[in-house]
């Protein structure tokens, strides 16, 4: 399995490259993959500093796409922005990161860290009590995800 991460400086680049530039580049790529699903977030905020997608620093990225109930959309969001948010970024090994939304009640969460211990030891001593504090059961509908091993020749 491949995540492949892509950053726009802006919708309307975005807009362009599918117009112009998708199609010729998809038909180049049929037969090299068995399933692939694209999904499209907005930046909504920053975890930690400013976001830059510069993954130099970091060797470990943890990707958390979150399904979150209608009408505990904004809760979810404000629970990410002041209880879950200060907690990653004060923990040792955490670079930055940027919580995305799409349609349909979508968010996702991505965080680099120096290391995948660095993330493990942020999990193992913190999720499950902000969880409880950010009543993330009340929010969350559903939550897929991953720890991603960067692979540095892959970046561009």
């Amino acid at each position: 399995m491949a995540h492949v991460l892509g950053f726009w400086e802006s919708r309307a680049f975005y807009d362009s490259f599918m117009a112009r530039s998708h199609d010729r580049l998809a038909a180049a790529q049929s037969g090299t993959y068995k399933n692939i699903q694209v999904k499209l977030f907005d930046h909504r905020f920053d975890v930690k500093t400013g976001f830059e997608p510069r993954f130099t620093e970091a060797d470990t990225v943890r990707l958390a796409h979150c399904r979150v109930y209608p009408q505990r959309e904004e809760h979810f969001a404000l629970m990410q922005e002041k209880v879950w948010n200060p907690a990653m970024a004060g923990s040792p090994g955490m670079v930055r990161g940027l919580f995305g939304e799409a349609p349909g009640n979508e968010f996702l969460i991505l965080s680099m860290w120096h290391s995948v211990a660095e993330h493990g030891k942020y999990q193992a001593e913190r999720v499950e009590r902000l969880s409880l504090r950010a009543q993330t059961e009340s929010d969350i509908a559903g939550i897929t995800g991953d720890i991603v091993q960067l692979e540095p020749s892959w970046t561009v």
